[in-house]
């Protein structure tokens, strides 16, 4: 009777144990599964749409370098993206024309203040609104943006209006030698102070 009783004791322990060590390898393999974000900036993409005559005629380019201060690491996606750093140099204004790039970098960004680099910090505020914070012409303000997070691609949207970075002038400066490029059917020359924001870039995921 008390052998019975010892060997049911032991297969007791024994399940006890076995049932620890396999909880303990759920819990360091929920661990082991959590995802970490962060921002890869080679794969970053920053494209614009500024528009002339009074038609509204859209004319598309991009910037072909972005630099991003600090790559930080974290939990979400939403999370990775809030609160980066980024300058753009204006010099890599891109067109596919390049009469209207060194009108762009002379007559446009080369008027304004201090305008070598656009230097910003992206906010995101819920899951797929937020801002970024842009310093143009010696002047910082906001705008807002929309963005979407599918897997690993991220994409940007937003719209800036020139004149809350008092870019009139700078306006003025590229339409007088791009005045008949942007005249429409009705004769009227116009640059717009409205300009379109793309930005799509891949997340890293660990």
């Amino acid at each position: 009777m008390k052998k019975a009783l010892l060997l049911s004791f032991i297969f007791l322990l024994s399940l006890v144990t076995i049932s620890c060590k396999t909880d303990s390898k759920k819990g360091a393999s929920s661990n082991s599964s959590a995802k970490v974000y962060s921002l890869e900036p080679l794969t970053t993409k920053i494209g614009w749409t500024a528009y002339k005559t009074t038609d509204k005629v859209a004319v598309k380019g991009e910037f072909t370098k972005v630099n991003i201060k600090e790559i930080k690491t974290a939990s979400s996606a939403k999370e990775a993206l809030n609160g980066v750093e980024f300058s753009i140099p204006v010099s890599s204004i891109w067109s596919n024309n390049d009469d209207r790039d060194n009108k762009l970098k002379q007559f446009f960004f080369g008027v304004m203040d201090n305008t070598e680099l656009l230097k910003g910090t992206i906010t995101t505020n819920s899951d797929n609104e937020g801002s970024v914070s842009l310093t143009m012409n010696g002047i910082s303000n906001t705008f807002p943006i929309n963005y979407i997070i599918s897997g690993q691609l991220v994409t940007i949207e937003g719209v800036m209006n020139l004149d809350n970075w008092k870019g009139q002038s700078a306006i003025e400066s590229l339409n007088k030698v791009c005045f008949d490029l942007h005249k429409g059917a009705d004769g009227v020359s116009k640059t717009w102070s409205e300009v379109k924001i793309d930005v799509a870039t891949y997340l890293k995921v660990e």
